[in-house]
């Protein structure tokens, strides 16, 4: 069952404290970033899955050591899981829960989180239908593909409006089937 509830006051607090930490890691290893609150949490008063999702954003040169940083803290690598740009973690458990990328600036995938949060904290009208639609969809979905399935016309519409492309948009589409047969979380 996919579990999705109201927007929690709590969030931004949790996700500073993730920062903090993550932050303390990175500058031991002089790796030059910024850590980014991505994901449905990000956005006040949108419902979520009660997950924090973190971008920790690096030159595509600083990836490996950000992700040995992140290994110093109790990170383990799953590697980009077919996604181009983003390199997911399995995260210890006192960082859970959370979702955590070392994402590559510019990336697709760094656009991709940016924009669905940009664009869903400044439009409440779409913010509140992708709200119906995952309360919806946590009800009725068997899985997490099916999840994300279910999303995924509201979220072209946002990445729309938030000018990816087509071709962009279509990208993103096809890196997000089958996410339970790469391991991740979505």
């Amino acid at each position: 069952m996919i579990e999705v509830v109201g927007y929690r006051a709590a969030w931004p607090r949790r996700f500073a404290e993730l920062r903090a930490a993550y932050t303390v890691a990175l500058v031991a290893a002089d790796v030059p970033h910024r850590i980014e609150h991505v994901g449905s949490t990000a956005v006040p008063g949108l419902a979520a899955k009660p997950v924090i999702d973190v971008d920790v954003v690096v030159a595509s040169e600083h990836v490996p050591a950000a992700v040995r940083a992140l290994a110093t803290i109790g990170f383990e690598s799953l590697g980009e899981l077919g996604l181009p740009g983003r390199h997911a973690f399995r995260a210890p458990e006192r960082f859970a829960p959370s979702n955590t990328y070392v994402v590559t600036e510019g990336s697709l995938a760094l656009r991709n989180h940016l924009v669905v949060r940009d664009v869903l904290r400044s439009d409440d009208a779409l913010r509140d239908e992708y709200a119906a639609v995952k309360r919806r969809a946590a009800r009725t979905a068997p899985d997490i593909d099916a999840y994300v399935a279910y999303k995924s016309d509201v979220l072209d519409r946002v990445l729309r409006a938030g000018g990816l492309t087509e071709v962009e948009r279509a990208a993103i589409a096809e890196s997000t089937r089958g996410i339970t047969a790469r391991g991740a979380r979505g």
